[in-house]
């Protein structure tokens, strides 16, 4: 019995030490260029298998894999719990920790450390004048777009097609500018309703991206003006851009000159929410005036977002919140709640382009 102890013991200790070995290796990556180069050169050699391997399946395979992940973990606590079983089911936990840990950074944890888009714009003298210069315009390109798509029978901005939208997305992907990188789309649409909507709704989660089945969700509860543009910051975790801002400034590309209405309205519409966002501290009277020239439809479509997350706070968004704001920061970028390096993005590369 003691040798089996022992055993046992060592077999922890061994599964132990080779999780802070992975701690090690992945933070030593980090910090090493061409490690982290070679990290996104294999996301984008697995990237079509990966994603092909999952999109046929109507229903999101990734929300499975969270639930039975969960179950085990459930279970496997409650074995630790007893002291008959105790050693075996560590060793277990161990175990799997290991490969998930390992899975998740060779499929996507060590895209964090990219070469920030950023760095690929120079500085802007007065970024403020510059936000307010693009509210502005923002303003005017919601109010033309907003007079092309579809409404229910309450004036709020509906979506009729979807699909349209995800193949447009698709579509665009192919026509990124050099900047944005390397990276080449699969053409594949593995865009899905996620199963956790309400969850979700609760949580204040638009989407998200499962690295472990490369599927990209959203949550179909949402008003229409977040959808579209949704879609397109979680198709940009499909295609390589991990970092949550860098994903919004490159579905912004995706959608400012999208020949879809909706995909189009949905992005001006979230970077003109995003610039007053940025202003609301620096310049209210500015941020108000623009608020009160919203045309008609477009304070419908903003009542029925006001609404919708009214219906849906709570403790769980708070919590979510904290949590989320909590993982960005360890992946090294700005938490959920500051929108600065998106906006930061917007305005050097729209002074680049002279727009």
């Amino acid at each position: 019995m003691r040798i089996n102890n022992r055993i046992k013991y060592h077999k922890k200790r061994f599964w132990a030490g080779i999780l802070l070995v992975q701690f090690f290796w992945f933070y030593l990556s980090s910090k090493v260029e061409f490690l982290v180069d070679f990290y996104g050169q294999f996301f984008e050699f697995q990237k079509p298998f990966h994603q092909s391997l999952f999109s046929f399946f109507p229903f999101s395979v990734g929300d499975i894999f969270y639930c039975l992940l969960g179950l085990m973990f459930t279970y496997l606590m409650l074995k630790i719990i007893k002291k008959k079983t105790r050693n075996l089911h560590l060793r277990n936990s161990l175990i799997l920790f290991n490969i998930l840990y390992f899975t998740y950074q060779i499929f996507w944890g060590m895209l964090y450390f990219k070469e920030p888009l950023i760095k690929q714009f120079a500085e802007v003298e007065n970024p403020q004048k510059g936000a307010e210069r693009l509210a502005l315009k923002y303003l005017n390109l919601c109010k033309q777009t907003r007079n092309l798509v579809t409404e229910n029978e309450k004036g709020v901005f509906a979506i009729k097609d979807l699909e349209s939208i995800k193949n447009e997305i698709i579509k665009r992907q192919s026509q990124l500018p050099k900047f944005v990188g390397v990276g080449k789309t699969t053409g594949i649409n593995s865009l899905k309703s996620s199963q956790f909507k309400s969850v979700m709704s609760y949580s204040g989660i638009l989407g998200y991206y499962n690295p472990f089945t490369a599927e990209a969700q959203y949550n179909s509860q949402l008003p229409s003006t977040y959808i579209p543009f949704t879609l397109a910051h979680e198709s940009m975790h499909q295609f390589g851009i991990a970092r949550e801002q860098e994903a919004n400034f490159t579905a912004y590309l995706i959608g400012k000159n999208s020949e879809n209405a909706s995909l189009r309205y949905s992005t001006e519409y979230f970077v003109l929410k995003s610039l007053l966002n940025s202003l609301i501290e620096k310049n209210p009277e500015f941020v108000k005036m623009i608020l009160q020239n919203y045309s008609p439809a477009m304070k419908k479509d903003r009542d029925a977002e006001i609404d919708f997350r009214e219906k849906h706070k709570g403790i769980v968004d708070e919590f979510f919140g904290i949590t989320n704001d909590l993982f960005l920061k360890s992946n090294q970028q700005d938490g959920s709640i500051t929108y600065s390096y998106f906006v930061d993005l917007l305005i050097r590369h729209e002074n680049k382009e002279g727009l």
